[in-house]
């Protein structure tokens, strides 16, 4: 099968700093796929790579199977959403979307009857006439939807789009993307800061650090099979667990990974890690427990509600051993 988007030992330095260093990636047509990580980590400028606003410095990029490199970007069967969703606030919202088919000469009533379809399919039906000032957030971003898709993409880039986006507009904007993407089968290749995101919308993450991949995996994989100690720490904030401490509980000398949730707290009496509470931490439904134990920081997640310790209290702490993640590498 042809990739949707293929990296292959791609790079892009700018001067002495490697934005992107040597990246190999294969993008299934159709699948929605996160490029995950924190600022500076080179996802924006892999994005960036795929819709040509930059050239690599090495490598080849191919886009359904055809060579990118040198190719401008309107010339690209790819489509970008911004995060400021970069609107014209002199245009209608209908001229807005219709923007692109008109750059194409498509005739004038050809393109507004596909940018009246678009705005129905990210629902907005009768919004044509009103002015981007007009809308709120949520409505803008869905209008700079409407004018990618309105292009018939193969692939659609989405630059953190639901960055400016409440809380609670964002979480449905979220499934709300998820839902489109399946109806229309298209590539969606989405960057984001924000794992909450990434691990509930893709297919495939990607997470990156210093230029680089550190693992490709599903959400599950990702999540609860970190490969490195920045991947485990990054994506669910997991306790990283040093060799010597994975050697006395599990046996082995290497470094582990063991998420909040599967911690659980007991008297201090009992069979498990010695430890003491330092902190709790309450955040509606959960509770993030704070411990020190033999020196080394640790935090558990445990429901609201449930009987806790006092502050300074000694506990033991106990986890199934398959909870226990070792990880393959130390970076």
């Amino acid at each position: 099968m042809t990739s949707a988007v293929s990296f292959q030992n791609v790079s892009r330095h700018f001067g002495s700093v490697r934005a992107v260093d040597a990246v190999d990636l294969d993008i299934v047509p159709g699948e929605f796929f996160a490029m995950l990580g924190p600022s500076g980590s080179g996802k924006t400028t892999c994005l960036r790579l795929i819709a040509g606003f930059e050239q690599p410095t090495a490598g080849s990029i191919a886009i359904f199977g055809e060579r990118a490199e040198g190719v401008p970007p309107y010339r690209r069967n790819v489509n970008t959403v911004f995060q400021d969703y970069a609107l014209f606030p002199h245009l209608n919202v209908l001229d807005n979307v219709a923007y692109g088919l008109m750059v194409k000469g498509v005739g004038r009533p050809e393109r507004q009857k596909a940018a009246e379809e678009a705005l129905a399919l990210v629902r907005l039906p009768g919004y044509g006439a009103r002015r981007p000032g007009q809308l709120s957030g949520g409505q803008r971003q869905r209008v700079a939807l409407a004018r990618a898709l309105v292009n018939q993409p193969k692939v659609l880039l989405l630059d953190e789009p639901l960055g400016a986006l409440d809380l609670k507009l964002r979480e449905n904007m979220q499934e709300e993307l998820k839902s489109l993407q399946k109806a229309l089968g298209i590539t969606f290749v989405f960057v984001t800061h924000d794992q909450g995101e990434a691990l509930s919308m893709a297919d495939r993450v990607a997470v990156f650090n210093d230029g680089k991949i550190m693992q490709i995996g599903t959400p599950e994989d990702i999540y609860q099979r970190p490969k490195t100690r920045f991947v485990a720490d990054f994506v669910g904030s997991s306790n990283v667990l040093p060799p010597d401490f994975v050697q006395r509980y599990a046996g082995q000398h290497r470094w582990g990974s063991l998420r909040p949730e599967s911690i659980r707290i007991g008297r201090a009496n009992g069979q498990g890690v010695a430890a003491r509470l330092v902190s709790t931490n309450y955040l509606g439904a959960t509770t993030r427990l704070a411990l020190d134990a033999e020196g080394l920081r640790l935090h558990a997640i445990v429901p609201a509600g449930a009987a806790l310790p006092r502050e300074g209290e000694a506990v033991v702490l106990t986890f199934n051993r398959e909870h226990l993640h070792l990880m393959d590498e130390l970076g």
